[in-house]
């Protein structure tokens, strides 16, 4: 199983696309190659992302942003619940398997 972020997602509890689940982990935004802490919403399969314009409010006090068109990455900042445990409970196992006997896997 991959551990991709979705491909959109909204902080705005307002949205369809708000997740709170997720935002709790985490999610990182590169966008057009530079990293973004400011974003509101974005979609990695349209290519945009969201962002608020300066301090300025709508008249029900949401924040006015603006859509920015580029190349948008995506990712977790912290690993999910249990899967950084279970990678390294596989490579405990893996490290403590006895090596199998040449001479017997070598019947020549």
């Amino acid at each position: 199983m991959t551990d991709t972020p979705p491909d959109r997602l909204s902080i705005n509890p307002n949205s369809p696309y708000f997740d709170q689940p997720t935002l709790e982990r985490g999610i990182g935004i590169r966008f057009k190659g530079a990293e973004r802490t400011d974003v509101e919403e974005y979609s990695m399969s349209e290519g945009w992302i969201r962002v608020a314009l300066g301090k300025k409010v709508d008249r029900k006090g949401n924040p006015l942003t603006i859509k920015l068109t580029g190349e948008v990455e995506a990712y977790f900042q912290t690993p999910a619940p249990g899967g950084e445990e279970e990678a390294t409970e596989a490579a405990a196992a893996e490290a403590d398997a006895p090596e199998p006997d040449a001479k017997l896997a070598d019947p020549a």
